[in-house]
């Protein structure tokens, strides 16, 4: 019975992994050329940063709702079906749209769907990953995802350059939205409409003391983890060459994906101090780029990599291991929603650091992790406890 369990549980993750490198093959390959092509449509760089910004506001601030509603409903796969669907097609829906502000309320539209199947489909995973470690679902599912975000951008790239155009080339995303949506109908049949054991437990309107000291930490390691952009910034301005950068951000995903599958076996095994441990490294990230010169900007590249690979993967599993089934679409959604509006305030602070000081900026980055990462042990602490 357990290698059947296991068999179902990989079946699970790998089918949810493709669904989600398709997706982000999607999305991805839209929000990369997003900006350039509102501003062939007449928007300014205001317009352009406000549609960006509202839709990363809606899609992370509207998880705590969807989860919310996962766990009062048990209707996991209907919000999965209605977040997929509003996700995946509003993207070659862009090619159809000949206004920017159409574009941009098809953005928002996008960031709603994610915002809407994450918890739900979370929820899911963490159900599936109790037969073969939530580590090393999670990880697993997180390698998959990135193979997505890797091509997607490269792909969209090519079109351009062989003069396929903006319309065309979003319009040709219909073909992987459609896949993955295929490819989610077929997992459905395979997968409850309900997470396993939820509903014979009582759902808490409280979460478990572990979950909340968890969330003070993952905030504090959000906030001070340094988004690329700036790390690019900082590359640019000390001589790294424009055509050189993009193929350390690849490569830094794909250290991102080795870490994920990594980390996830070792959090199996050990727990919160692997990833008290992995956001060590990534504290160290921000500071080895601006404060050791060229010959610490692929070390820290690597390192931000690694970091990078632990907040996508075991975080999400250290949700799973600390909160019951029943609790699980609120607790991703309240977890999604309040790492990522740490991320943007402390991405906001490390850019005013920057401009002050760039070692007072890594500085920062790293005391933020580093206390998230003292925080994540005592919760390891309270778990054995």
């Amino acid at each position: 019975m357990r290698d059947s369990e296991q068999h179902s549980a990989y079946r699970t993750v790998v089918l949810f992994g493709i669904v989600s490198l398709l997706a982000d093959l999607t999305y991805e390959s839209a929000r990369s050329v997003i900006g350039q092509y509102m501003a062939l449509l007449g928007a300014g760089a205001a317009a352009i940063s406000i549609a960006a910004g509202s839709g990363e506001l809606v899609g992370y601030s509207m998880r705590v709702v969807s989860g919310w509603i996962a766990d009062r409903t048990q209707r996991y796969w209907l919000l999965v079906w209605v977040g997929y669907t509003m996700n995946l097609l509003a993207v070659p829906m862009l090619a159809m749209v000949g206004r920017w502000e159409l574009v941009a309320l098809l953005v928002i539209v996008e960031r709603l769907g994610k915002a809407i199947r994450t918890p739900a489909r979370d929820a899911v995973l963490a159900s599936a990953t109790v037969h073969m470690g939530h580590g090393k679902g999670f990880g697993l599912h997180e390698a998959l995802d990135q193979i997505g975000a890797i091509v997607g951008p490269l792909l969209i790239a090519v079109a351009l350059r062989s003069g396929v155009g903006y319309r065309l080339s979003l319009g040709m995303l219909l073909i992987p939205a459609s896949i993955a949506l295929s490819v989610l109908a077929l997992l459905q049949r395979r997968v409850p409409d309900t997470v396993p054991s939820a509903a014979s437990l009582a759902p808490s309107s409280e979460m478990p003391p572990a979950y909340r000291r968890f969330l003070v930490a993952s905030c504090l390691a959000a906030a001070g983890f340094a988004d690329f952009p700036l790390l690019a910034y900082h590359l640019h301005i000390h001589g790294v060459g424009e055509a050189f950068i993009p193929s350390l951000y690849a490569g830094a995903m794909a250290v991102d994906a080795a870490a994920a599958l990594v980390l996830g076996r070792l959090f199996d095994r050990w727990g919160m101090p692997v990833l008290a441990a992995s956001g060590a490294i990534g504290a160290s990230a921000a500071l080895a780029v601006v404060g050791v010169g060229s010959a610490g900007f692929a070390v820290g590249i690597v390192m931000w990599g690694i970091g990078m690979g632990a907040h996508e993967s075991i975080l999400r599993a250290s949700v799973a291991a600390l909160v019951p089934p029943s609790q699980r679409g609120r607790a991703f959604g309240i977890f999604s929603a309040c790492y990522g509006i740490s991320w943007f305030a402390g991405t906001a602070l490390l850019g005013v650091l920057y401009r002050l000081d760039p070692i007072a900026m890594g500085a920062a980055s790293a005391l933020l992790q580093a206390i998230g990462a003292v925080v994540w042990l005592s919760v390891g602490r309270m778990s054995a406890g």
